[in-house]
């Protein structure tokens, strides 16, 4: 992915590969360097202001934005963007503090029901004006209206190439909730 020469080469398999160019270089170590780094700024912040970290932060506004504060955990999972089995840890922390009940689903008994407590809520609530003022601080201060479009227009377009049935991508164009991401 690095290589200097952006001359097609074969494989031994026949496949060519597209190395690539200066400018597309430049442009996939500052997505790269923003995607690793942005979440741990995020986590920093709600670790300091509010004592939870960036994933527990998703997880519960992520409830909070749900009919009822209810949501399978196979759908909370893949909106948070973690695994089944990860979300399964976190669930258990917050479950201990209180912030979280998991419950069967009564409609399907294979499925478990993650549950907003108004304690979770109440740190949601607390969490997101920080939260909110330090997206605001790193993402879009810095960017103009139009720049802002573009982001939204090229998060998309990757998100769909990476996942078509991304769930992000549904909630990037609802109205913004006043305690959501």
């Amino acid at each position: 992915m690095t290589k200097a020469s952006t001359t097609p080469e074969s494989r031994d398999d026949g496949e060519e590969i597209r190395w690539l160019t200066a400018e597309e270089r430049r442009a996939w170590f500052a997505l790269a360097s923003l995607v690793s780094r942005l979440d741990s700024a995020l986590d920093t912040q709600l670790r300091r202001d509010s004592g939870i970290n960036h994933f527990d932060y998703v997880v519960l506004a992520t409830l909070s934005d749900a009919p009822d504060r209810t949501m399978r955990m196979s759908d909370l999972a893949s909106l948070s963007s973690g695994s089944l089995p990860r979300l399964s840890q976190v669930a258990a922390r917050l479950e201990s503090r209180g912030w979280l009940r998991r419950t069967p689903d009564p409609t399907n008994g294979r499925y478990t029901l993650a549950v907003l407590t108004d304690a979770g809520q109440a740190i949601v609530i607390g969490a997101a004006p920080g939260h909110v003022r330090e997206v605001r601080r790193l993402v879009f201060d810095p960017l103009t209206k139009a720049q802002v479009q573009q982001l939204a227009a090229i998060g998309q377009r990757i998100a769909r190439t990476i996942d078509p049935a991304d769930h992000w991508l549904a909630r990037s164009t609802e109205a913004p909730q006043p305690t959501g991401e």
